[in-house]
């Protein structure tokens, strides 16, 4: 049951999965990522390859070889227990397997881990993953925005996600902020995010840092009235952040989000109800016009009374 649940799990999301491979980040990642693999089965390199097996075959894999694939793999589904959406599912296996092909290029031949090491560093500095760009009902602030925005109606609860683009778990994260926004969102309760990866008085005047140790980056924050109410993750003492899961699940438990957007319709029906009187009070009832038949009948009694 343990392995036929992720299988389940892929299958569903496999339309999803053709489309992120085909861009080119992914089709580069997944060249490197089986790099090693195609240096020690391809015909004509392989046979110049060195290989501590028994039979003297170098176009097969050696115990040594078998034994850091399988320890790797152990890691990448260790790895992925904790991961939220099919995006970091793939970012982990990708990510570990050129871990792999490091360590096995070095151990093969210096020179050629030295050239992958390069060329993964090259790869690390100028392409970076696809961002999401799905529908999402969102506002994005500044550094001269949020307050304004927070502060503008002291009835609207705003839950306002703080994210660096280069992080890959906010990169993660995003899809699963967007349908948050897309199911939740209303004039009572609102969703934004602010990048303090730009706008670094924003993450000072907030307390959320950006370093990588940290580990605060998401940081979801609700404010109502404008004040901060709660936040997760929460951070300790020595300014880390508390290990937390980001799924939709613990969103939803944790910031009683179903309970918000409730108290959040009657925000809206009350809003509508004040508009209908203003509307009324603007524009105030057209007297009704006398039929003309009336006036007709009066005018014919009055000639015959005269006669």
């Amino acid at each position: 049951m343990a392995l036929l649940t992720p299988l389940f799990a892929f299958l569903y999301h496999l339309p999803q999965v053709y489309k992120w491979l085909l861009k080119p980040y992914y089709v580069a990642s997944l060249f490197m990522s089986i790099a090693f693999l195609l240096v020690r089965k391809t015909p004509g390199i392989c046979e110049h390859l060195s290989t501590q097996r028994e039979d003297g075959n170098p176009c097969d894999f050696d115990w040594r070889e078998v034994e850091i694939l399988m320890f790797l793999s152990a890691i990448v589904m260790m790895k992925n227990r904790r991961a939220i959406t099919v995006e970091q599912h793939v970012g982990n296996i990708i990510l570990f397997c050129k871990v792999a092909n490091v360590i096995l290029f070095f151990r093969l031949d210096i020179r050629m881990g030295l050239l992958y090491l390069t060329l993964c560093i090259v790869f690390l500095m100028t392409c970076k993953p696809p961002l999401y760009m799905g529908p999402e009902y969102i506002k994005y602030f500044s550094d001269k925005t949020i307050d304004e925005e927070l502060e503008r109606d002291g009835r609207v609860t705003w839950i306002v996600e703080f994210f660096a683009n280069w992080s890959p778990e906010c990169q993660s994260f995003a899809s699963v902020y967007a349908d948050l926004s897309l199911k939740y969102n209303c004039a009572g309760l609102k969703f934004g995010k602010v990048d303090i990866g730009r706008y670094s008085e924003v993450s000072k005047k907030y307390k959320v840092s950006t370093s990588p140790l940290s580990k605060q980056l998401p940081s979801l924050v609700l404010f109502q009235g404008g004040k901060e109410v709660m936040r997760r993750p929460q951070v300790d003492k020595k300014g880390r952040a508390v290990s937390w899961s980001f799924t939709e699940e613990n969103i939803i438990r944790e910031f009683n989000l179903n309970e918000l957007y409730q108290k959040s319709k009657k925000l809206n029906k009350t809003k509508g109800e004040k508009n209908e009187k203003m509307s009324e009070s603007q524009f105030p009832p057209v007297p009704e016009e006398e039929e003309p038949e009336a006036e007709t009948q009066e005018i014919d009694n009055e000639s015959k009374k005269d006669k």
